[in-house]
């Protein structure tokens, strides 16, 4: 199988799932669960009235209220790792190493041990720069047990960035792996480090097993976490404007996030996860990996997305789970590669991290004869509030999910709305940050002083309960007072036959404000016109949404790591070539 795939898998994939070495391949949110729903039926939404008593427009989600019991990540975790013991919890694909959940668990006590022999206490930050593996899951667990705060670092990150996330997040440990050790130590040369924890080769540094192997005598019994109050992990928002944040999320936080989502989950102790979406991520971290073992399911690490490895992971590993964003939607709905094997063993696949438009969720499903659902949430919200694991609308992104409140808001008068309006979508909810780290302002600015998050998206409530996400407020092009949205179009381009991927942005006009502009990548070895596209989208829409500020052909749309259009890149490119 190897060769055959070596020679059909030798296209150009899209540079965010093969970028500079890359785990920065896309994240998503999938998650845990309890019950197991037949693949042929969607998950039905309780009936029950969606909008609060006083008729505010605030709605709440259909399914009950459930636990969110106030006690610390390691609390929550170590009792379910107990039940599952002898089954296997996690498993490195590229290197088969393999860990029981009691196994997990010894070694997660090891480390906060370690931690804790070595002088780190509670309230202190470790950093980590790496890759998907098992070592991530004894690391995040057992700093949780001691009550560290685990930043975690883009593993794109250059010296420079590494540097000031370092500096920013207040750490005093790292954890990295080989292949990255000399960026560690270039960023070292700006922010000093009490100990480096090298996963491989350590080379001049400590490996990461004087922790794993540590005795567990210095195990911290007598810690007092504060599970609302204390932070338990530090992850960084993707910065697609500015530097990036750092994100406050509490013990209390992710317990709840993970109890929110059961009951639209459909994993079992039968399952498995394949986690190709960075652990980094918050999306990897908590609703992948968490998510996954909870549940007592077995989750399968890749380093990064390699097309030939995540196929060769799919069919030897007999992956029951697609956990997975657009970018690789597309990759499995359109490679010739991925029909050569067999998946008839997938049960159910789910994307988030972007939008996700019909005609390519369709050919996902079509191709695959699984369900494909779509997760909603944002770092900021732990980070979990939609999912719809079985939609009966494509492009919903489900209900809320337990203990979560949402209004919809007017952009212009900033008044709630009702059903099927297109607004800002405002939560609320246990799984709100506690805010960011040292940054009051953009705290301010992001959570209302009752406890709104503003998510800065649009979209709308259907009356079944079902959110619909439309697009990004910020990314919205103006054009002579009407509002365009970009998603839109990108979703009708992504149905012509000769484009592989599109992305459109507001080109600015002194007369209109803004005009549509598309950027194409067209199939392998189909030509199309820039007139052609630009007529094929003034017949399909109205006619403000024409395309009036042209179309140009590019090698492939610049994402971030979850797959998200970079249209600031875009932006940019435009105008340095006005100039």
């Amino acid at each position: 199988m190897q060769s055959t795939l070596s020679s059909i898998l030798r296209h150009r994939f899209s540079h965010c799932l093969t970028q500079r070495w890359s785990s920065r391949s896309p994240w998503l949110a999938a998650a845990p669960a309890a019950q197991v729903i037949p693949l042929s039926t969607p998950i039905k939404i309780p009936k029950r009235d969606m909008r609060s008593k006083a008729d505010d427009f605030i709605y709440r989600s259909p399914f009950p209220d459930v636990n969110r019991p106030k006690i610390s990540l390691a609390e929550y975790m170590f009792p379910r790792f107990d039940k599952f013991k002898k089954l296997v919890a996690i498993k490195d694909f590229s290197t088969g190493a393999s860990f029981t959940y009691g196994e997990l668990k010894d070694r997660c006590i090891k480390v906060a041990s370690g931690l804790t022999r070595k002088g780190y206490k509670k309230g202190d930050v470790v950093a980590y720069y790496g890759i998907n593996n098992p070592e991530f899951a004894m690391l995040f667990l057992g700093c949780a047990a001691a009550g560290i705060i685990l930043t975690t670092a883009n593993p794109a990150y250059t010296p420079g960035e590494l540097a000031h996330h370092l500096e920013h997040s207040g750490s005093t440990a790292i954890v990295t792996v080989t292949p990255l050790v000399n960026n560690v130590k270039e960023a070292m040369a700006t922010k000093s480090l009490k100990d480096v924890f090298v996963i491989g080769n350590p080379g001049s540094y400590q490996p990461f097993s004087v922790l794993t192997e540590d005795d567990g005598k210095a195990y911290p019994t007598n810690v007092k976490i504060n599970a609302i109050e204390d932070i338990l992990v530090l992850p960084y928002s993707s910065g697609t404007t500015g530097l990036p944040k750092g994100v406050m999320l509490t013990h209390f936080n992710v317990v709840s996030n993970l109890n929110q989502c059961r009951p639209a989950q459909v994993t079992t102790s039968e399952d498995k996860n394949l986690a190709v979406l960075p652990f980094f991520h918050i999306y990897g971290m908590v609703p992948i990996l968490l998510g996954t073992l909870q549940d007592g399911a077995t989750i399968v690490t890749l380093p990064r997305f390699d097309p030939e490895m995540f196929l060769m992971a799919l069919q030897k590993e007999k992956i029951t789970l697609l956990t997975i964003a657009p970018p690789i939607v597309q990759f499995m709905a359109k490679h010739p590669a991925v029909q050569k094997i067999d998946l008839s063993h997938l049960k159910y696949a789910i994307s988030a991290a972007a939008p996700l438009g019909d005609a390519l969720t369709h050919e996902f499903m079509h191709r695959l004869k699984i369900p494909l659902g779509q997760g909603y949430g944002l770092t900021e919200l732990s980070p979990v509030t939609h999912i719809d694991q079985r939609p009966v609308t494509v492009g919903s992104i489900g209900p809320l999910i337990p203990n979560t409140l949402a209004k919809i808001l007017d952009m212009e008068t900033g008044k709630p709305l009702s059903d099927n309006k297109e607004g800002e979508i405002w939560i609320k909810g246990p799984q709100v940050m506690k805010g960011y780290f040292r940054n009051e302002k953009a705290t301010r600015e992001m959570i209302t002083n009752d406890g709104w998050l503003k998510t800065g998206d649009i979209g709308y409530v259907r009356k079944d309960g079902r959110f619909i996400i439309t697009d990004r407020l910020k990314e919205l092009i103006k054009y002579k007072g009407f509002q365009v949205a970009p998603a839109e179009l990108e979703n009708l381009l992504l149905k012509h036959p000769a484009i592989q991927d599109a992305a459109v942005i507001g080109m600015p006009d002194d007369q209109a404000g803004e005009l549509p502009r598309a950027y194409i990548v067209t199939k392998p070895n189909i030509k199309v016109s820039a007139e052609e596209i630009m007529k094929y989208v003034e017949t399909n829409v109205a006619a403000y949404k024409k395309l009036r500020g042209g179309v140009e052909f590019i090698k492939e749309i610049p994402k971030n790591p979850s797959g998200k259009i970079l249209r600031r890149i875009l932006k940019e490119r435009l105008l340095s070539n006005q100039t």
